[in-house]
């Protein structure tokens, strides 16, 4: 855990959460939490949509409602997860009821709004915590495969898991989620974030036409059907640098959401990177230098 990560304490925040409830096994049960607390829990109609989730405040009674429409068990207890982030995070009260009883929320780290991330990294946090979910890591596989296998023990969304996993896994590995050719965000490992020369991709940049997503993405069909494709791409097709690296890039559809999730991994990368290192300075030294 990183402490100057920003989101560190709304991380630390759901780690209590588990440890005071003695929590010691996944899936972890967010409304069971929140009823625990005295807080209504109800799903909110499918036809129902535009937002995630909503806590309500009645004098000093709580409720959450949960959207429906995107028909995901995974999605719907990260929606209740999110709310209970509200509930549990200093400050968090004041600023989303500051205009009265009703909270709209738009889970799944898609707002810039610093209370909506922290609330975010809350319920990644508290459906999967570090111990217990690093311990299923060591048994679930790599890449996405593991990421499919982790979401069905927790009962979480394919990009929450995801999420978690990139900031979990030892690995170089990263996930994007996009929509057509654009994309919405993308979470790297702290072993990818240290390779030296890549640029971090930020919201809303364009997908490489090079990459198999963003061929993928080009058929909706293919993202409502829940499709997959799979190929090896660049990494400087995603992050730029001036070092071409191959790394293997799967890609799912995420059916109703209408988004797509692209898992990247680029396992022995620094042995490839020693390769290349060590070539460049085998050329330089066999390059002649004449004086003037």
């Amino acid at each position: 855990m990183i402490r100057d990560d920003p989101y560190w304490p709304a991380t630390l925040a759901a780690e209590n959460v588990i440890k005071d409830r003695g929590i010691a096994a996944l899936p972890v049960d967010p409304i069971a939490i929140a009823r625990d607390l005295g807080i209504e829990v109800m799903a909110k109609p499918a036809s129902t949509q535009g937002v995630s989730g909503m806590l309500l405040r009645v004098g000093n009674t709580f409720g959450i409602a949960y959207a429906t429409h995107i028909d995901s068990i995974g999605f719907q207890n990260f929606s209740v997860a999110h709310e209970l982030g509200h509930y549990f995070l200093p400050g968090h009260i004041d600023a989303v009821f500051a205009d009265g009883d009703v909270h709209e929320s738009h889970a799944g780290f898609a707002s810039g709004d610093r209370y909506e991330m922290e609330a975010d990294h809350f319920a990644a946090t508290l459906l999967m915590p570090r111990s217990l979910f690093t311990n299923a890591m060591r048994t679930a596989g790599d890449a996405l495969a593991a990421i499919e296998k982790l979401a069905d023990r927790c009962r979480t969304s394919l990009t929450a898991t995801g999420i978690r996993y990139t900031r979990c896994s030892r690995d170089p590995v990263a996930i994007v989620l996009s929509t057509g050719c654009q994309i919405n965000y993308c979470f790297m490992s702290d072993a990818l974030k240290e390779v030296k020369g890549l640029n971090w991709i930020r919201k809303g940049e364009g997908l490489s036409n090079s990459t198999a997503t963003f061929t993928f993405n080009q058929s909706p069909e293919r993202v409502r059907q829940a499709d997959r494709a799979e190929d090896t791409s660049d990494l400087q097709d995603w992050f730029g640098g001036d070092r071409s690296l191959s790394v293997t890039e799967q890609v799912i559809g995420l059916g109703s959401y209408g988004k797509t999730l692209t898992v990247l991994t680029a396992l022995n990368i620094e042995e490839k990177l020693e390769e290349i290192e060590e070539e460049e300075e085998l050329i330089e030294s066999w390059t002649p230098r004449f004086r003037r």
